[in-house]
């Protein structure tokens, strides 16, 4: 994709045709947009000025609460000081979930979503020794937090990337905060697409073929994986598989779910699963409502767990 980043393609792929939600817009509309994580952000509030005005200003605290925690992008954040200590020895409430949620997505997608990816991903961008990095790959090895073991710590030589998942995370928390200041109809994009009210009507894009599907969101979120978007180096999708061996399965996945953050880690883990094994995961994870796979000839499936 020549000129457009991976996240510039998200961005675009979760808006694509939201001119609004369905029907007359029942109150004056406010929209911010800017930069975060390394996406392009856009907060839509319906609702008036004297509510929405100090909601938004709460709502980008809130990001830059998630940049300093999660961002790769930030020498000072939380993740780069982990990466280059190896440890990290105060965690809070959202780096508490952040790796429950983590360590959850892992176990159900059978280990195809590992945020212990990041070394190997900069081996392919640099040019370094892939195998040495792939043997960094691993989440068992790092240690969570558990009674008597204080902080994070990474097993010498691992990094993380959140990057399948604090743009999801960050959106649920932009929604909550909205929600709490007596918001009910709203649109957060961190580059994936959290909802309140709606239903807020959603084109799904694919950097090859286009659009491929619509979905209509009401208090859900959305979240679009792309292998093709990027490549990391020649011939090297963006999306690595932890596990080796085979290259991702499908041209793009759209999740559609309770939350952004896991919509957002699904649909990364899902381009390298089958049919079935996403299926199954889906059912067992629960909070997903709808999966759309586009494989590689553009044939469309729909999944809707049970």
């Amino acid at each position: 994709m020549s000129g457009l980043s991976r996240r510039r393609f998200l961005a675009i792929s979760a808006a694509a045709g939201l001119t609004g939600s369905a029907g007359a817009v029942p109150a004056p509309r406010l929209t911010w947009r800017g930069v975060a994580l390394g996406a392009e952000v856009s907060i839509t509030l319906d609702g008036p000025p004297e509510l929405t005005r100090p909601a938004l200003a709460r709502a980008r605290h809130e990001i830059e609460a998630y940049e300093a925690r999660f961002s790769l992008f930030r020498a000072a954040s939380d993740l780069s000081r982990l990466n280059a200590a190896g440890h990290l020895p105060d965690l809070d409430a959202r780096w508490r979930a952040m790796l429950d949620l983590c360590d959850r997505l892992h176990r159900a997608t059978g280990g195809r979503f590992d945020p212990t990816i990041q070394p190997l991903w900069l081996a392919h961008a640099t040019g370094g020794d892939i195998s040495a990095a792939r043997e960094l790959v691993g989440w068992g090895r790092v240690a969570l937090p558990a009674p008597g073991r204080r902080g994070l710590h990474l097993d010498a030589g691992q990094a993380l990337s959140l990057n399948g998942i604090a743009q999801g995370a960050a959106s649920d928390a932009v929604r909550q905060v909205l929600r709490e200041a007596g918001l009910t109809r709203l649109c957060v994009d961190i580059g994936e697409t959290a909802t309140a009210g709606g239903p807020w009507r959603m084109g799904v894009l694919d950097p090859e073929r286009g659009r491929f599907g619509r979905v209509a969101l009401q208090d859900t979120a959305l979240a679009v994986s792309s292998p093709g978007a990027l490549s990391v180096a020649p011939g090297i999708f963006h999306i690595l598989n932890p596990l080796g061996g085979e290259e991702p399965l499908w041209s793009s996945v759209a999740v559609v779910a309770d939350s952004a953050a896991m919509a957002d880690g699904f649909s990364t883990a899902a381009c390298l699963m089958s049919t079935e094994e996403i299926a199954a995961a889906a059912t067992l994870l629960g909070d997903l409502r709808e999966v759309l796979l586009l494989d590689r000839r553009g044939r469309v499936e729909r999944i809707r767990p049970a």
